[in-house]
């Protein structure tokens, strides 16, 4: 049975919502936003009109999101006054109380998404680290990790390149993750190092094994976004795809890499960033969808330069190797564990199943961004 100080605390972070989330300006700007809506030529700009759409549906987003916690407290309140009287049962109690806890944990968790990318869908790529096809067989695990995360999440998942493994597993993967919401704001936490440790399958002698594969993760540009592409930059080749999909796909040059020569505005320092794509069977989707994530990339760098934190998690930074994981994922001792929060748990199978949720609310709690208005 809850106590009255689980209550206080509940309701102590309702008002604090209040206060952060500032219910009773947003209440005003939801207002007059939507007035907006009611021009007589609302629709003559479409694009402008389905921005303002977006912007007045997430104005209320957050004062119904409040309103849905500070409604499951009161009701709480009142079924403790209830038990009390004998009203209502122990277990309806702590039903409520859970349900109470849940809307203020996902309040408070959204709360922590203030940047302008969070709400973007993003591009999450995977490098097998040192350890052959041990490590392959490690980048091709958490690639269906993610897969399985996005799906409970209503994400969709489209693989835009994959490169498979030697014997086994796969050496890279780049994954558009789009649809739901908020996909780079919670998945920009699984940035850096993942580490494993085993009995290897492909060891015959049954020795435990470390591997390594890095995650990167970027937001996926639209069209609303501008990012400019110096053509005279831009070089082309064409390959035929491999892999499945069928007798088209093979003898025919769909396949498109794209080399972008970067220069970096701080340092000068020239670098050569490369997108195969093999998504589509058509080469024209393919060189746009590479070019979209070209500019992804090229958003990321700028958008990492703002945060001042390009430093720590830009890829190739940190070698793939002992001393830079940010996860190690222990399967004999069944423990898997964040270095940067020390949060962890045993139930290494739900983990690998995509259940990283825990993980992600502990480095979003710990380490906030602030809101750049």
């Amino acid at each position: 049975m809850i106590t009255a100080d689980q209550l206080k605390a509940l309701k102590e972070r309702v008002d604090a919502l209040f206060h952060y989330l500032h219910i009773d300006e947003k209440k005003i700007e939801f207002e007059e936003e939507e007035l907006r809506t009611q021009a007589p030529d609302f629709w003559d700009d479409p694009a402008r009109a389905q921005e303002q759409m977006k912007k007045v549906k997430g104005i209320k987003k957050w004062i119904d999101g409040y309103h849905k916690s500070k409604d499951a407290v009161d009701e709480l309140e009142l079924a403790f006054d209830f038990y009390r009287d004998e009203m209502v049962t122990e277990e309806e109690v702590e039903n409520t109380y859970q349900r109470a806890v849940t809307a203020i944990d996902e309040l408070e968790l959204r709360n922590m998404l203030r940047q302008k990318e969070d709400p973007m869908d993003c591009v999450l790529k995977i490098n097998s680290g040192a350890g052959g096809t041990e490590s392959q067989d490690w980048a091709q695990m958490l690639m269906r990790m993610y897969m399985r995360w996005a799906e409970a999440n209503g994400h969709k998942v489209t693989i835009s390149n994959l490169q498979e493994g030697d014997e086994a597993g796969i050496k890279s993967v780049t994954m558009e993750i789009e649809g739901g919401e908020y996909a780079y704001g919670f998945l920009k936490s699984e940035n850096g190092v993942h580490r494993l440790v085993r009995v290897s399958p492909f060891n015959a002698q049954g020795k435990r094994m470390t591997s390594f594969a890095s995650v990167f993760v970027s937001p996926l540009v639209d069209d609303t976004i501008e990012v400019y592409v110096d053509p005279s930059k831009v070089s082309w080749d064409l390959f035929r795809s491999g892999g499945a999909g069928g007798q088209n796909v093979n003898k025919v040059e769909t396949g498109v890499r794209l080399r972008y020569q970067y220069v970096d505005p701080d340092t000068g320092e020239e670098e050569e960033i490369l997108i195969e794509n093999t998504e589509s069977r058509k080469q024209l989707e393919n060189r746009n969808n590479a070019m979209r994530l070209l500019k992804s990339q090229l958003y990321d760098r700028a958008m990492r330069k703002r945060l001042e934190a390009q430093a720590k998690i830009e890829a190739g930074k940190k070698k793939i190797e002992w001393g830079s994981q940010i996860r190690s994922y222990v399967f004999d001792d069944r423990r898997v564990k964040d270095h940067r929060t020390n949060y962890q748990t045993t139930d290494v199978d739900a983990v690998m199943d995509g259940k990283i949720d825990g993980f992600i609310r502990a480095y979003l709690m710990e380490f906030p961004t602030n809101d750049e208005e």
